[in-house]
């Protein structure tokens, strides 16, 4: 199976229109060609060095023997526990890769101390860790690799024998690793992370967990042709034109799970969709959704539904929602296929899809407040345990948590979309995510949910570079039993509560309403929280 495509309404009548027009403008053949011109003057530095993903398939096609050499090696040896620390593109696409194929992989991409001490204590004798980081200096990932080299040597374990290195030549991890004897695999410069799910970024850590990497090249590479060429059929096109190319253009895109054997599939997709497009007060605002969520029941118009299915024979029998986009694919061709939509849609929404020019600022923000340790911000009030504290003030005037969350929907304007960001430990707290659809019955428009800090090398870019008119709710809670980062000055809890509010102070200074509640006691602030907002 490679990729089937049926479309109805607006998104068949932006494929109609446009996809005639890319193909004699040679854009498939230009993205295959690696042609940084594509996205005009201002992208075409940036672009002349992230299109490598383009030739991922046959540059990768070597690893795979060395990565199930490696694996092999380690059951050889009783070792059979999988462990990646990564962010944004370097966990999204294993997580998905070894999900839809059945294979252990615990995914790392937490700074809740909670989280952290699950994963040292599970199976720690018979762990690998895989570090994975394209810039060789993202701070969750050293973290978390600290802390794995602290455990390892306390349980007499030679770190350098259950460490692997995934990142860019060149890199500071690359240098740390090979002084430390660390194995490395080092991916290519010219990928860009969110489109890293065919390089060694996706692979090495799948293959490793015992995925079939090999099937999944064979997948991508049975579409590439399709993909390359300037035809009214590249499914690149058509994808790309129907996100991207809508009149008016429908800027929230719901991607929803409909029988699909890919698991996981929209979680990948929303980071290469927020953090291409969201800039320049641009971009499409990825919406991940269940069947059942509100969105598809009201139905507001600027909401492109994409539905993810698995036989393609039965379209006509499946659709729902006019105008609505049907997919479906083995998970190497919807990989490749969906790199190449984004890419298209960029050049639609003319911005630069492979830059993410406001993801550092929270980044800095954070890196900020580790730094200078100011004391908190006093809460504006206490209720069930929850401390609020919102910009502007006028959104905790009521005194009450149910009034400020009405406050806060009160400022979506009639284009907006609330976004409920989670800085807990998304294991013990995974409740959380119901929030989500009870708050978008009550909001009548899409909402987003995201753990942080993972949201933030994902929709992020689009919460500050996009169009102005998201609300956001932030959710943190008090650590009760910290863990410190070896080599560090600030622990776990310190940092995760560090990014939160670096986070909230960026969208503030955007203009964009935040309203914070901070459980004093997860477990029972879950709870009261849900009481609250019912």
């Amino acid at each position: 199976m490679t990729i089937a495509i049926h479309l109805s309404g607006d998104a068949k009548a932006a494929v109609a229109n446009q996809v005639p027009l890319l193909a004699a403008d040679l854009v498939a053949s230009g993205i295959t060609g690696q042609d940084p011109a594509l996205w005009g003057p201002a992208a075409e530095a940036e672009a002349s060095k992230r299109l490598g993903w383009t030739e991922a398939v046959s540059v990768s096609r070597p690893l795979v023997a060395e990565v199930v050499a490696l694996r092999e090696e380690f059951l050889a040896q009783g070792v059979d526990h999988f462990v990646l620390a990564g962010m944004g593109g370097s966990s999204l696409a294993p997580e998905v890769i070894t999900r839809t194929l059945g294979v252990e992989l615990t995914i790392l991409d937490s700074t809740s101390p909670e989280q952290i001490r699950a994963a040292l204590g599970d199976r720690l004798g018979t762990t690998v860790l895989i570090a994975s980081s394209k810039s060789g200096g993202t701070l969750e990932t050293d973290s978390q690799r600290r802390a794995y080299e602290a455990a390892f040597r306390a349980a007499g374990i030679d770190p350098a024998s259950r460490i692997v290195i995934v990142t860019d030549p060149g890199s500071p991890l690359e240098s740390l690793a090979r002084e430390a004897g660390y194995r490395v695999f080092l991916a290519d410069p010219d990928v860009g992370g969110r489109y890293s799910a065919l390089t060694a970024f996706g692979l090495v850590p799948s293959g490793l967990a015992g995925a079939d990497i090999g099937e999944l090249l064979d997948e991508a590479e049975a579409i590439s042709l399709n993909l390359a060429e300037d035809g009214a059929d590249n499914f690149g096109l058509i994808l790309g034109a129907a996100i991207g190319g809508t009149t008016p253009l429908r800027d929230k895109v719901s991607i929803v799970a409909d029988g699909t054997h890919i698991v996981g599939f929209a979680d990948w997709a929303e980071q290469l969709i927020a953090e291409s497009t969201g800039k320049e007060g641009k971009g499409l605002l990825p919406v991940v959704l269940d069947l059942d969520s509100p969105e598809l029941s009201a139905k507001p118009a600027d909401l492109q539904v994409v539905r993810l299915v698995d036989n393609a024979h039965q379209f006509h029998l499946r659709e729902q929602h006019p105008g609505e986009v049907l997919i479906s694919g083995s998970l190497g061709a919807m990989f490749l296929t969906w790199e190449y939509a984004v890419a298209v849609a960029g050049r639609l929404l003319g911005i630069n899809p492979f830059d993410q020019p406001d993801v550092e600022s929270a980044k800095e923000a954070a890196r900020g407040l580790l730094d200078s340790r100011p004391e908190p911000q006093a809460p504006a009030f206490v209720e069930s345990g929850i401390e609020v504290r919102a910009t502007p003030a006028a959104l905790v005037a009521s005194g009450t948590v149910a009034g400020s969350v009405d406050a806060l929907l009160a400022e979506l304007p009639a284009d907006g979309y609330l976004a409920v960001m989670a800085y807990v430990d998304r294991l013990s707290q995974a409740r959380l995510a119901e929030l989500r659809d009870l708050l978008a019955a009550r909001a009548g428009r899409p909402v987003t949910f995201g753990w942080g800090p993972r949201f933030l090398h994902s929709t992020g870019q689009y919460h500050k570079g996009g169009p102005a008119t998201g609300v956001f709710l932030q959710i943190t809670a008090d650590a009760s039993d910290d863990l410190e980062i070896p080599g560090r000055p600030f622990t776990f809890g310190q940092l995760i509560q560090a990014q939160a509010a670096g986070d909230a102070a960026v969208l503030a200074e955007h203009g964009r309403p935040v309203l914070r509640l901070e459980l004093t006691d997860a477990s029972s602030g879950v709870e009261s929280l849900f009481d609250v907002l019912r």
